[in-house]
């Protein structure tokens, strides 16, 4: 049996983090990753770039059953201080559009920092290790990993969620959480591509054509990118309104999110022998004005279209809607939504109210970001209170 004072489950970017917190404050850990090495999720994020943080993450970019939850930790750990600790290990790093930070080299350079800040003398961070058996006895937790037993006065759980299962992600954590009483908000794919069928099926033909548009779902709306595919609907700005959508609903496109007022009748007047196709080809691919005239139905010179119909036309290319009949699934899923219930876990602590010494974090808690570096965040965040927290009792 090893002993430590603290069992950290996923050598993640919660996982590490916390580990290197807890290590900080001269607590022995162990650090448990199934993984053949750490980080794996952080090695492919951002094009292997790490989009590491994102300046403007507060506590609005957060989707939770319980939006007040990550106050406490997004506030006590800021996009500014993660950006400190890399610049204090020399990363250098540059800021993408709407407040994307990432390293101008390699996701490498951040796993290596992180492994880095954890004490050589205080953290062992122990890779192949498949947990088999975890349980509560007496005072201390004991954890069975690829046949070594390991006890600790404190676990963490920071596994993650079940998105990319082809990184190793499994549903672990809540099997842990309800093995100790704990409750789970049911887990499902976010910042997913969604899936068209029916009379939508049409836009498939369009697959690898992008625009800049407006996408909502709910009351959530997102100005970046649409993608059209092969089996529907990705992008950023689709990404975004995944975690939004459910499933019966709909979500709308601006297809000119930039145009103002009669914009299309001020198009007729001043140029009464242009196309629809050619107006819209100003603003989006070829193709992708080709299809919807097609579907518009309008394929007469402005001059001979009636401003009505053309009114009607701008007010459907403002908020054209579709109905997808699903997401594809955790496996394009970059994360995932729900998890570990917050009300069983302290807000300040991450601390499970009802099974001391037990601890959750990061994606495995039912807080999930925006795209864009928000969920790094949160894992910065979360391991950083619980680190701060963990008392050897």
């Amino acid at each position: 049996m090893d002993h430590y004072d603290v069992i950290i489950l996923g050598a993640g970017a919660a996982g590490l983090m916390c580990a290197a917190r807890a290590g900080q404050r001269g607590l022995r850990v162990a650090v448990l990753e199934r993984a053949e090495k750490p980080g794996k999720k952080i090695l492919i994020s951002g094009g292997g770039r790490c989009n590491f943080t994102n300046i403007g993450a507060g506590p609005a970019n957060f989707l939770s059953n319980n939006p007040h939850f990550a106050k406490s930790a997004l506030a006590r750990y800021t996009p500014a201080d993660f950006l400190a600790l890399v610049d204090k290990h020399g990363i250098a790093w540059h800021e993408k559009t709407l407040g994307q930070l990432f390293c101008n080299g390699s996701a490498k350079q951040i796993v290596q920092m992180l492994l880095d800040e954890c004490p050589d003398t205080h953290v062992d961070v122990i890779c192949q290790a498949e947990v088999t058996a975890a349980a509560k006895e007496g005072g201390a937790y004991g954890v069975v990993a690829s046949g070594r037993s390991y006890s600790a006065a404190a676990l963490v759980v920071a596994t993650g969620g079940p998105s990319i299962p082809k990184m190793g992600a499994t549903g672990f954590a809540y099997d842990l959480a309800r093995q100790f009483g704990l409750k789970v908000v049911e887990p499902r794919p976010a910042l997913v591509p969604l899936t068209l069928g029916g009379d939508d099926v049409l836009f498939r033909e369009l697959s690898g054509v992008s625009a800049p548009v407006r996408v909502s779902a709910e009351k959530a709306s997102f100005d970046e990118a649409a993608l059209f595919t092969h089996k529907g609907l990705s992008g950023p700005a689709v990404l975004q309104a995944s975690s939004y959508w459910r499933p019966g609903g709909n979500v709308g496109i601006d297809f000119l999110p930039r145009t103002e007022g009669d914009w299309l009748i001020e198009a007729k007047r001043d140029r009464p022998r242009a196309t629809l196709k050619s107006v819209l080809s100003d603003h989006l691919p070829s193709r992708l004005a080709e299809a919807l005239v097609g579907r518009l139905g309008i394929d007469r010179e402005l001059g001979n279209v009636s401003d009505k119909a053309l009114r009607e036309a701008a007010e459907r290319l403002a908020n054209w809607r579709f109905t997808p009949t699903g997401t594809e699934g955790f496996a394009k899923a970059e994360v995932t939504m729900g998890g570990i219930d917050t009300r069983e876990l302290s807000s300040q602590t991450m601390e499970a109210k009802r099974a001391p010494g037990l601890y959750a974090i990061g994606e495995a808690v039912d807080v999930t970001g925006w795209l864009g570096g928000y969920n790094f965040q949160w894992a910065w965040a979360s391991g950083v209170a619980c680190g701060e927290a963990l008392v050897v009792r």
